[in-house]
């Protein structure tokens, strides 16, 4: 018996062509490639000279090229991302202005590094609602605006990229079996990106104009790790299913130490983690998307199988996502 659930049935990416190896970093930090792969697994990433839009805008057009959907008949579009063209308009309205989604609502979403589960898991309640019937969810970054290229501690680990999956109720396609989410506010200072700093005639205070990235990593490491452990096994209990029937796991991709610290938690096998930070480091809301457009258009699949997204990032927040292929 076929039921209609909230389905993926496409997906598309972008990355700029600009490569920044970890040979080009020597140049800029004191650093080495054989200093940054040994700590992040990272070995080169991307770099853009256009804005975020522009980024998601390219991910949606290769989404729309492999599936067969009228833009006029897009209901929503949620572009997730912490780097922003502007305050306003938002990124998802320059999106459906570019495709010509004209009857679609579109808004933009902050989760951090775990914003495009976040988008997913809003996308599959809209669509429960009965009052959407598909969406376009975007991961999209240009972090290279927000990094401190004098920091060897956080230049080294950022890219740039994009991503987007179709949604629709449908009875065929990749199935949104379950989701879980979750925040930590009371370590917020862990992760900080500060906006642009306002102010006004009544704030005694001097502005500050520090936009760059700021980590705590220890402390982001620990909460990194034991997030991922539980966003898979609340999943995992949910639905009466083990670690084994599980074909691939997604995560977030910010380093090989943190997946390879939840794998051995986890009691399994780091290669059922597809990575794909080696090439483009951690792309923040997008690095989800892209790995599981990768994921999905690399023949490692079959219908039934079952897969788990998994994040983490600023706020704190963290989630996961079941989806059976």
């Amino acid at each position: 018996m076929s039921y209609i659930r909230n389905c993926i049935l496409g997906m598309g990416m972008y990355v700029p062509d600009k490569i920044l190896t970890n040979n080009d970093l020597e140049k800029m930090v004191d650093t080495s490639d054989e200093w940054i792969y040994s700590r992040t697994g990272i070995r080169e990433r991307r770099i853009s000279t256009e804005n975020t839009s522009v980024l998601g805008i390219r991910a949606v057009e290769n989404l729309l090229n492999k599936i067969n959907k009228d833009p006029k008949d897009i209901d929503l579009i949620i572009f997730c991302t912490i780097t922003p063209d502007n305050n306003t308009p938002s990124c998802a309205c320059l999106v459906q202005k570019s495709i010509g989604a004209l009857n679609a609502t579109a808004f933009d979403l902050n989760a951090a590094c775990t914003g495009f589960i976040y988008g997913i898991v809003v996308t599959d309640s809209l669509l429960s609602s009965g009052k959407y019937r598909n969406a376009i969810v975007i991961g999209s970054e240009v972090l290279s605006k927000i990094i401190d290229w004098k920091d060897r501690n956080t230049c080294v680990l950022f890219g740039d990229g994009a991503g987007a999956i179709y949604i629709e109720r449908s009875e065929n396609g990749s199935a949104i079996i379950d989701t879980y989410t979750r925040s930590v506010g009371e370590k917020s200072d862990s992760l900080i990106s500060k906006a642009i700093p306002l102010s006004n005639f009544m704030m005694d205070r001097e502005l500050d104009i520090d936009f760059s990235i700021h980590m705590d990593g220890r402390e982001v490491f620990k909460f990194a790790v034991s997030s991922m452990v539980e966003g898979i096994d609340v999943l995992l209990k949910n639905n009466d299913i083990s670690i084994g029937d599980i074909k691939f796991i997604v995560p977030h991709q910010a380093n090989k130490r943190i997946i390879e610290a939840a794998a051995k938690r986890l009691k399994v096998d780091v290669d059922k983690f597809f990575t794909n930070l080696g090439k483009y480091g951690n792309t923040s809301a997008a690095s989800i998307a892209i790995a599981l457009s990768e994921l999905g258009n690399s023949c490692s699949l079959s219908k039934g199988d079952l897969v788990i997204l998994v994040g983490f990032g600023g706020g704190l927040t963290y989630g996961s996502v079941l989806i059976k292929w």
